[in-house]
């Protein structure tokens, strides 16, 4: 799963894929702990992260490809590109 962190000024922080696994999401972050906030594409594999994020006391906001009009209208659409729109556009909320 791609993953997209990204700073209160807007700038990446951390952009890669990583392994579908709790625990090596949790560790990678730790050092974003404090501030941060799950945001998340409504596919079919959602649910284990919001347990995880609720179990943690993790924010976690889920949204609808379709009506996020960055991604859905986009031309070209893949995990990465798709992850950073998804941080985008929740800063922008």
């Amino acid at each position: 799963m791609y993953i997209c962190i990204l700073d209160e000024k807007g700038e990446v922080r951390e952009h890669r894929n990583i392994r579908t696994d709790g625990n090596i999401f949790l560790q990678m972050i730790t050092p974003y702990r404090e501030n941060i906030v799950v945001a998340v594409e409504c596919i079919f594999t959602w649910y284990w992260l919001a347990d995880l994020c609720q179990k943690e006391g993790i924010p976690f906001v889920l949204g609808h490809a379709l009506y996020m009009k960055a991604i859905h209208g986009g031309k070209t659409k893949n995990d990465k590109i798709d992850s950073h729109k998804i941080a985008v556009l929740y800063e922008a909320v």
